[in-house]
């Protein structure tokens, strides 16, 4: 997971599981099962459509925050399983495959699960989508790859956290290094009210009103703390204002090229707007 292909400067957002089992034509045969008990958000069974080829999206809640596990390059897709269906922790839903729709096919000694574990932007995408990509084809709606932020799984399942204390998922979350923050001047979004847990109070907003929110973005785009912001904490009339940046972190994590250095002074590249644009879509 994170900036690991092309010299650092290309995301990779999963975890690719290497396949353990094969049948007799050297095709991988593992099962894979639900990561934990949730509900099917989507299924694709048409591999030409995606670079996922087969794959199943499960949405779940944990402490209070809504999560999606993404299983791709399925050979087969369990059947009979639809979209709403309950699902339990260790349920199959396929087989491990390798399809998917890239120039370059996947060999057989690369057979792999890409799992991701995934945070929802936006409900509104489809619309967002057409309004900054006239013409293009969405072929997976509100489910394309764009909508997903994904959080790093291996961090997640390996409960990375301090030893003696319980791992928990909204701590690990509001305890991400943060890339940048940025103010965004609109007060209602769906990231708010799909991820409250991450609002943060203010006692100033609480008394003036809400004008806009301080937003902590993570190197993969991840709003993971959102402050509320009083008319009289704002400056500019800009939509988006870039705050500050985390230097380092960005030296070490710079593939989703959110922002960028022009001399002395830090902006927001097109795909930093892009983000911000869909996230208050």
């Amino acid at each position: 997971f994170g900036c690991v292909r092309s010299g650092g400067w290309q995301m990779h957002e999963g975890l690719d599981i290497r396949c353990v089992q094969r049948d007799r034509r050297g095709e991988p045969a593992d099962l894979v099962m639900a990561a934990a008990e949730g509900s099917v958000a989507y299924v694709n069974t048409r591999p030409s459509l995606s670079n996922f080829g087969n794959y199943v999206i499960l949405r779940h809640r944990v402490e209070g925050l809504e999560v999606y596990s993404c299983y791709a390059h399925l050979r087969e897709v369990r059947q009979g399983l639809k979209i709403g269906q309950a699902v339990r922790a260790g349920e199959q839903l396929g087989v491990m495959g390798r399809t998917a729709n890239t120039r370059e096919a996947i060999s057989k000694d690369r057979a792999h699960l890409h799992f991701e574990l995934n945070l929802f932007v936006n409900d509104r995408f489809a619309g967002w989508y057409k309004r900054t990509f006239p013409g293009q084809r969405n072929d997976h709606v509100v489910w394309n790859g764009q909508n997903l932020l994904a959080l790093d799984p291996q961090a997640i399942l390996l409960g990375e956290h301090d030893p003696g204390t319980r791992f928990s998922l909204l701590g690990f979350l509001q305890h991400q290094t943060v890339l940048c923050r940025v103010l965004v001047r609109k007060t209602d979004f769906p990231w708010l009210k799909r991820y409250a847990v991450l609002v943060r109070s203010n006692p100033r907003a609480e008394k003036e009103g809400v004008a806009g929110y301080e937003m902590a973005l993570n190197f993969n785009g991840v709003a993971f703390e959102l402050i509320p912001r009083a008319p009289s904490e704002l400056s500019g009339k800009a939509r988006f204002q870039l705050l500050s940046v985390n230097e380092a972190e960005y030296r070490k994590n710079p593939a989703r090229r959110l922002v960028v250095q022009r001399g002395n002074r830090w902006e927001l590249t097109s795909r930093g707007m892009n983000l911000l644009e869909l996230l208050t879509y």
